[in-house]
């Protein structure tokens, strides 16, 4: 079977990595962390923050678009974070 037909395990919720890429003084950055911690207080999963002006090359990747979510690595969205969605992508 094709690789883009397989369907990939489901993780749960409480197994699912949230990252939130920004930097400090940001305000969509700082609305993006509420909704981020508040989904994730919800299902469970885990979050973390990490700063563009802390590391080079998340810099050179992601500045014209901060804030960036990722979802367990992948990006998920840039500059809003839609609740919704984002409890979604997390199965929950």
């Amino acid at each position: 079977m094709s690789p883009l037909l397989r369907r990939k395990e489901k993780k749960r919720p409480d197994e699912r990595m949230v990252t939130l890429i920004g930097k400090p003084g940001c305000h969509l950055c700082d609305d993006a962390q509420e909704v981020i911690e508040k989904v994730c207080a919800e299902t469970g999963a885990q979050w973390e923050k990490k700063d563009i002006s802390q590391d080079e090359e998340l810099y050179r990747k992601h500045w014209e678009q901060i804030p960036v979510v990722l979802v367990d690595g992948e990006q998920h969205t840039f500059w809003r974070v839609n609740p919704e969605r984002l409890r979604k992508a997390l199965g929950a």
